[in-house]
């Protein structure tokens, strides 16, 4: 999938480009390869993003460790500004105060637009946070074992008898 150069962009009919998607994902491990479709518009000064796409993924399940498949459905739309960037002040500072309204997603009017970083990052978003091969998952099943009724190293002698005598 390449890269979209937003000023051809407008150059498109209806300014729109429809990327169609049928391939893995760099970096996104699926047992199918991703299918679906992702769609570009542009509106003077920002980008309209659809992505409809699906795939199966091998989870493991936080309570029994188990690996399931999971089908994950992407479908969503974004928008994204069209801003030229500013240079940045202190480009060493760790650490600086960002007002509210710049945290929106923001692309260079004269730059790319990549689709396949982009239906990365939705992927991303899609999985579920909370990973259950079952809603009933008990989980692993620990067996308790029987306590040695005399130790077996002797020198925890002393301890198993302290042990014992805060226990009665």
């Amino acid at each position: 999938m390449a890269a979209i150069y937003i000023p051809q962009l407008v150059r498109s009919p209806e300014q729109t480009e429809r990327v169609p998607v049928n391939d893995y994902l760099p970096d996104l491990l699926t047992l199918t390869p991703v299918q679906g479709e992702v769609r570009v518009t542009h509106h003077g000064n920002y980008l309209e993003v659809e992505g409809h796409a699906e795939s199966i993924v091998t989870l493991s399940c936080d309570r029994c460790l188990q690996q399931y498949n999971h089908r994950i459905v992407v479908d969503t739309a974004e928008l994204i500004w069209l801003e030229k960037p500013e240079p940045d002040p202190e480009p060493d500072l760790l650490e600086r105060e960002i007002a509210f309204e710049d945290l929106v997603e923001t692309l260079d009017p004269e730059g790319y637009f990549q689709p396949l970083e982009w239906l990365y990052e939705q992927f991303c978003l899609a999985m579920p946070p909370r990973q259950l091969c079952d809603p009933q998952c008990r989980g692993i099943q620990v067996e308790d074992a029987p306590a040695p009724s005399q130790p077996i190293d002797q020198r925890w002698n002393s301890l198993q008898s302290l042990r014992d005598h805060w226990q009665n």
